[in-house]
């Protein structure tokens, strides 16, 4: 399987302004990703998605590909992330590469391992799944059993629809959420089919205590903390 290792690192970031290349621990924000996506055995290519030139120098300096520069329009606050990703592959297939699958790879996520990248690779071909996603656990308190949408006459509705609540703890369902560090799709999912999740998801558990996604600057703060004490350890 050939799988095309994309990092999408635009210029505007508005939460760290600049994030992508400011430093972290000494290094760019970017440059943990690519280390990671570079170590990692499953990827065929890795390169990087960027409108924005310095971010694109700092790319090369990580030892990225940088084949393109993203049309302006597909780096705005409202850009989705799957018309940053068909851009990608279409543009590395219109100059002779061919990918059986695409591992988007966000730079918010420093902490992320190479073996995390191939497991979910793995995962991939061993579920013939549509897609795998890293995950992490939903705290009770915020289990879909537990949380209340308000209706339109104001009153509360638990979101599975259900009339009561599963009264302990102990027999809640487990729950998840994306944890955002590493998104594996088909490539004719993505290309033909509009969607990088498809109708079979397969996710990837990772510890809570290991990750962090970089939106704010407390994020950015964990983020330090984290490495710090990996770096002691």
């Amino acid at each position: 399987m050939r799988v095309l290792g994309l990092i999408p690192a635009r210029g505007g970031s508005k939460g760290v302004p600049r994030k992508n290349i400011r430093l972290l621990c000494g290094k760019p924000l970017l440059q943990y990703t690519a280390e990671a996506a570079l170590a990692a055995h499953r990827l065929s290519h890795v390169i990087l998605s960027t409108e924005d030139y310095e971010i694109a120098e700092v790319g090369r300096r990580c030892g990225l590909g940088v084949p393109f520069l993203r049309p302006a329009e597909l780096a705005q606050d409202d850009t989705p992330t799957l018309p940053v990703v068909q851009h990608a592959v279409r543009w590395m297939e219109t100059h002779g590469e061919q990918f059986d699958a695409i591992c988007l790879l966000q730079p918010t996520n420093p902490l992320r391992q190479p073996q995390v990248i191939d497991a979910c690779i793995d995962r991939l071909e061993q579920d013939d799944a549509d897609a795998v996603v890293t995950i992490l656990p939903v705290p009770a308190e915020y289990n879909p059993h537990w949380v209340y949408f308000k209706d339109e006459d104001g009153l509360l509705r638990l979101s599975t629809g259900e009339v009561n609540p599963i009264p302990r703890r102990q027999n809640l369902p487990a729950a998840f959420h994306r944890e955002g560090s590493v998104y594996v799709t088909r490539r004719n999912l993505a290309m033909e089919q509009n969607s990088l999740c498809g109708r079979s998801l397969v996710g990837y558990l990772l510890d809570p205590e290991q990750c962090v996604n970089i939106d704010s600057l407390e994020d950015w703060e964990r983020a330090e903390r984290l490495l710090r004490a990996d770096e002691v350890n």
